[in-house]
């Protein structure tokens, strides 16, 4: 209840802010956020929602008890190297006080380690799983891939699914979900007879689909994103593939749909509550949240909001508010006192609610979320429709 008092709270005062994209003089006692994200590239399906997503919260809210939050925001081209450099300039040239990003896993890890070598909170708005001291400085946002894809299991095992035919990026995404299979379909008594892999930048999965087609499995699922997602689903099309097809909660984004067209049509994934808001019961707190950001979106891009991505930000800006909140009682932004407090802050927030979860963080690991962070959706003539 606390965190529904305080969206609200928040709610009553929206103040509209534009983006920053320099750094001009501000108070000392300004909140900076360095924001890196894809807006070229292959990761830019997912970048550019993801921008949106936070102009959303920007308009929302932009100041915390009347002192502004400045927001720093920089392309990494989907590429990891140039994230990781971002991170670094906004850290020690922009004295940023926390860093929020990027689209893809890999840039995501990438940030992790300059975060935890400059001691700089990072809200990662993309899969990143560390354990112990190295999820010190890192909380993130997106569902584990066990969380969810023990939820599509669930849909394989009363749909009759025997065997499983994976194909998956080439990178830690794709080996997230696929180790995700080994310890929720195996033990259902589902097995996985492929293990194929791509890297997000390739044109065609030709070869790996005819040796997944040639196994006759009974599904096929697959651990990847945005508009490269499309590839396996298009080729398993091209080849009469007439099995059950499974996704991600990484798929739940409108360029996937339009490159994938009718080939993913009935596909079965896991997703955050946010994509289907007004299909929720009255009394689920996250709707109330998901809807005021739906409002918010409306208004910071002129169009309705209809991805997955763009609340992730939306959802890492709440975080960063209510963290910043807290941790102002002891420290001053702009100073190393202030990271290390908001750091503390972010790791013990309690029960915030988001668009796609109730977040609860941790020290000692970055996810945050529990059961109440999927439901499963199937695709029907370009809509999600939630599935009882």
């Amino acid at each position: 209840m606390k965190s529904l008092r305080f969206l609200s709270a928040m709610a009553s005062g929206l103040t509209t802010a534009a983006l920053i994209t320099a750094s001009p003089a501000a108070n000392a006692a300004d909140y900076k956020v360095g924001f890196v994200t894809s807006l070229v590239g292959p990761v830019s399906s997912l970048g550019i929602p993801y921008q949106k997503g936070l102009k959303a919260g920007e308009t929302f809210q932009s100041e915390i008890d009347g002192k502004k939050v400045q927001v720093i925001t920089l392309d990494d081209a989907s590429d990891p190297s140039t994230a990781a450099r971002n991170a670094r300039k906004l850290i020690e040239e922009d004295h940023v006080d926390a860093i929020i990003g990027t689209a893809g896993s890999p840039g995501a890890m990438a940030i992790a380690a300059v975060a935890r070598e400059a001691k700089t909170p990072l809200i990662s708005i993309a899969h990143v799983n560390l354990k112990g001291p190295d999820a010190a400085w890192v909380a993130t946002v997106p569902q584990p891939a066990p969380l969810m894809i023990s939820a599509v299991v669930d849909h394989m095992k009363q749909a009759g699914v025997k065997t499983l035919g994976y194909i998956g990026f080439s990178d830690a995404w794709g080996d997230e979900v696929y180790d995700a299979l080994q310890k929720t379909a195996v033990p259902a008594g589902i097995q996985v007879v492929s293990n194929e892999r791509y890297a997000r930048g390739d044109s065609s999965v030709a070869g790996q689909v005819l040796k997944i087609v040639a196994k006759h499995p009974d599904a096929v699922i697959t651990g990847n994103s945005g508009t490269p997602g499309a590839l396996p689903y298009l080729a398993l099309a091209d080849r009469g593939y007439k099995g059950k097809l499974y996704g991600t909660h990484a798929l739940i984004n409108p360029a996937f749909i339009s490159v994938a067209r009718q080939s993913v049509e009935g596909l079965l994934a896991p997703t955050g509550p946010v994509i289907v808001a007004e299909q929720l019961p009255e009394d689920n707190p996250i709707r109330k949240v998901a809807m005021q950001y739906r409002d918010a979106y409306q208004k910071a891009n002129g169009a309705p909001a209809a991805d997955a991505f763009s609340a992730y930000s939306f959802d890492a800006w709440l975080i960063f508010l209510d963290a910043a909140k807290r941790a102002s009682a002891t420290a001053q932004p702009g100073t190393p006192e202030f990271r290390l407090a908001l750091r503390d802050a972010i790791k013990s927030t309690h029960e915030l609610v988001g668009t796609h979860a109730v977040y609860n963080f941790h020290p000692d690991e970055s996810y945050g979320v529990d059961d109440r962070a999927r439901v499963v959706v199937r695709l029907e003539k370009g809509h999600w429709k939630l599935v009882p």
